[in-house]
């Protein structure tokens, strides 16, 4: 066992696990961890490498960090001054101007808080934009229900839409999630949410495969109707059905940008109340939750 002051436990979105990495075998996995994080937090490709570069050697000047990085002056300064504004590089006042990078515990609090910032004055906005809205003289349009697909991108936006139609669902959600994606959806509180739900009579019915993984947060969940899928399941994507009436699938796209395997794989969904497809992917839960195994109750108490 490695001491505790030699690792670190770090949340993988990749994996969908919190890992363990030694601290003086595993700096190169642990900055792409950072950048990930920073990126998250809303800094561009080359601000995190300015950034990162600042943060572990002393202050530079301007044309070392353009020759360090291969980033053109001009950019360079644009860069510097952008992240000076956000409060994460500062100027040291003397001839060469240098810049140095603010801590790294004080950039993370003033990152977090620009974007809890930026929801606030959105949240303070909504109701005006919504009666000024409204106020607009609107053509008489009689509703019709439309059958439409929504192509989703992103961990975030796929999250989004998982918890809204799962919160508008009013008898019926059913789940059929991978190892991966199960994990997925207990950390993003989708699984909370539907915890809350089915004690309210919202039927909610859980399908995931049948390994250590799964098992491990199924542990973790509460709800009253949960099977192992016990067959071949590999070709069948994640996907959540509710009311028999919309249908979100998720999909695993590969990105061009990475040469790393794990993060080639892009998470994207699409959602559609089409009901040719809804009813298809209905069937073929039907079908998988009559053949499996229920869990034994014994291993969620």
């Amino acid at each position: 066992m490695e001491k505790p002051q030699k690792v670190v436990k770090v949340y993988d979105d990749n994996a969908g696990t919190w890992k363990y990495i030694r601290k003086d075998t595993g700096p190169i996995k642990s900055i792409e961890l950072v950048e990930s994080m920073l990126q998250k937090l809303g800094l561009s490709k080359n601000e995190i490498r300015v950034y990162v570069y600042l943060a572990r050697s002393r202050e530079r000047k301007a044309s070392e960090i353009s020759e360090a990085l291969s980033l053109h002056r001009t950019e360079t300064y644009r860069i510097l001054r952008d992240l000076e504004k956000r409060g994460l590089v500062s100027s040291v006042f003397e001839k060469p101007l240098k810049f140095i990078a603010t801590p790294f515990e004080k950039a993370i609090e003033a990152l977090i808080e620009a974007k809890k910032l930026r929801i606030r004055q959105l949240e303070r906005k909504k109701k005006d934009l919504i009666e000024i809205w409204l106020s607009l003289p609107h053509p008489e349009i009689v509703h019709q229900r439309k059958e439409v697909f929504q192509i989703l991108e992103g961990e975030e936006q796929v999250d989004f839409k998982a918890n809204e139609i799962v919160q508008k669902a009013e008898t019926k959600t059913s789940i059929f999630a991978s190892e991966d994606d199960l994990a997925r959806l207990y950390h993003s509180g989708l699984i909370d949410r539907l915890e809350k739900l089915s004690k309210k009579k919202l039927e909610v019915k859980l399908l995931t495969k049948n390994c250590r993984k799964s098992q491990f947060f199924v542990q973790k969940i509460r709800l009253p109707d949960v099977r192992y899928s016990l067959s071949d399941i590999k070709g069948v994507p994640t996907f959540i059905l509710t009311d028999q009436d919309e249908l979100l699938l998720f999909i695993r796209k590969r990105s061009e940008h990475s040469n790393d395997k794990e993060k080639r794989m892009k998470l994207a969904a699409l959602w559609t109340n089409y009901e040719a497809f809804v009813n298809a992917f209905s069937k073929l839960f039907f079908e998988l939750w009559k053949a499996e195994k229920p869990l034994e109750i014994s291993l969620r108490s």
